[in-house]
């Protein structure tokens, strides 16, 4: 054979036969162009083939009469369409085809001093995912995007949910330090933020509450409900509130409510010769219930001690969104000092707070919201499990609707395979650095559009802190090394080799010992 030609077309992939050795590098651009028709096709495997070679193309979209590039194929060539090099000025166009936005998080690989620009609008607007296995750049690349989006808009309004302590952390002396320029930035302890029982849904309080397993859970719940009900109800009235939902975030007493199920629970009529028709049925619940109080870990969802009436809230609301003192761009919730049973309670209250201040907020249009997901897969699971059903329902509400509601998500995981399909599914941009798990690939690749599947075999050949971007928000899929983060997060592997042979001769033990006992790390 001979020239550069076509020689097949699928709907996803095309096989061309080509005799110049540039045009068979992988990751190289070409045009097919045929009788008026120009399709942008990236080079994914090539094979030496009777003096040419044999190349596999992925379309990526089309060239209009003034060479500008549009994503997806309306028009496809026919076999025998020419191939050729795509001109090197149209290539800078298209990767600044978003430069306007100003919004830039690396350098393409492989072109020096060409900037990988992003659509915010599509990035944040729409659900996004940060994929990688440990070591590979995750909080990095967060970092690098965050203080990106910050610089090019300064009234962003971002809630990162931090579970390590790698974006906030305090040294030895106790100085905060953040990965975050002075000012853009607010640190608030999950614990001292005082996300209180009386925010939960009736849901997520059965889920904290009741375990679904036990024989009395349906007695128990039908009684929960009821009390719950006509605790908010006194309440709402004294609000002034017609009509409350058992949803509703209204402050009740949990000791009222102890006080309830522990009346029931011993109720004997006939000076006491007949048992209660609830005689019993809740020793299981007041257990846990007991438990959960003298537990002092939970004593941040349990005993508020400035969130604990019905107007407190709008208080807290200011603190979550970033409007309270000081004002930030980027609001980091430490969970990284709350039990790990109780993180995805407190998980699914974060996420519904900011689905619903946008729900319920008139100008959510002005004031759009992004909700970062730190190491999702550890709260909202791909595999059903009571204890997750709260994160999973409040997470899942915010990748279907929050769209429409001014409520972005980002879900960051080393596990996609682990994490929700629901989730997942409703992402339109993914920037995955390196994966080498054949699981994690397999489920990366039904997700990501179909042109760009095969795309996914590249991630196991990504260096530290290099990403492969695919979807909406870029132009066309692009292969960037993330802009190094300045300051940088608190996640750098620990140096064995010198810790080893010049680190501690000696620990302060006792310390250790107290910080986990008072469960403080700091």
């Amino acid at each position: 054979m001979t020239g550069n030609r076509l020689l097949q077309v699928a709907p996803s992939r095309f096989e061309a036969w080509v005799d110049e050795e540039a045009l068979a590098r992988l990751g190289q651009f070409v045009v097919i162009d045929g009788r008026g028709v120009r399709v942008l096709g990236l080079v994914n495997w090539s094979r030496a083939e009777d003096g040419g070679f044999r190349v596999g193309l992925l379309p990526l979209g089309e060239l209009d009469e003034r060479r500008r590039f549009q994503r997806g194929v309306r028009r496809y060539p026919t076999p025998g369409a020419g191939i050729a090099a795509v001109d090197e000025d149209d290539l800078c166009q298209m990767f600044a085809t978003f430069s306007a936005f100003g919004f830039g998080i690396g350098e393409v690989s492989g072109r020096t001093g060409q900037t990988a620009y992003l659509n915010p609008s599509a990035l944040f607007g729409r659900s996004f995912t940060i994929l990688g296995q440990s070591g590979a750049g995750k909080s990095w690349t967060v970092a690098s995007l965050l203080q990106q989006a910050v610089a090019a808009m300064p009234k962003a309004h971002i809630i990162l949910l931090d579970l390590h302590g790698e974006y906030c952390w305090r040294d030895d002396e106790g100085t905060l330090h953040a990965a975050f320029p002075e000012g853009t930035y607010r640190h608030v302890d999950a614990r001292r933020l005082e996300i209180p029982y009386w925010l939960m849904t009736f849901s997520e309080l059965i889920d904290l509450l009741i375990d679904r397993s036990d024989e009395g859970a349906s007695v128990q719940t039908a009684f929960l409900r009821d009390t719950l009900h006509r605790l908010k109800k006194r309440e709402a009235e004294r609000l002034n509130i017609g009509f409350v939902s058992i949803d509703a975030p209204i402050w009740f007493s949990i000791e009222e409510l102890y006080r309830e199920f522990k009346a029931a629970n011993e109720q004997r009529t006939d000076f006491g010769k007949t048992k209660g028709p609830l005689f019993g049925q809740f020793d299981e619940f007041l257990v846990k219930l007991q438990s959960r109080f003298n537990d002092v870990r939970y004593d941040f969802l349990l005993k508020p001690r400035r969130r604990n009436d019905s107007e407190s809230l709008a208080g807290l609301l200011r603190d979550f969104v970033g409007l309270g003192d000081p004002r930030c761009q980027i609001t980091v919730i430490d969970l990284s000092g709350v039990p790990f049973d109780v993180r995805p309670a407190v998980s699914a209250q974060i996420g519904r707070l900011a689905f619903e201040f946008n729900y319920w907020n008139p100008r959510r249009r002005e004031f759009p919201l992004v909700l970062m997901c730190e190491e999702a897969h550890a709260y909202i699971p791909r595999a059903g499990g009571s204890r997750f059903e709260g994160t999973r329902r409040s997470m899942e509400r915010i990748a279907k609707e929050g769209r429409k509601y001014g409520v972005g998500l980002g879900v960051i995981s080393q596990r996609p395979h682990e994490l929700s399909e629901t989730v997942l599914a409703q992402c339109s941009t993914f920037i995955c650095l390196r994966l080498t798990n054949p699981d994690d690939q397999a489920y990366v690749r039904d997700l990501v559009p179909d042109a760009e599947s095969d795309l996914v075999d590249v991630l196991s050949t990504l260096g530290r802190g290099e990403a492969m971007v695919m979807g909406e928000a870029v132009p066309l899929p692009t292969r960037v090394r993330i802009r190094r983060p300045d300051p940088a997060p608190h996640s750098q592997d620990v140096n064995y080799h010198a810790a080893w042979r010049g680190g501690a001769e000696d620990l302060n033990v006792e310390a250790i010992a107290e910080r986990w006992q008072r469960q403080g790390r700091y």
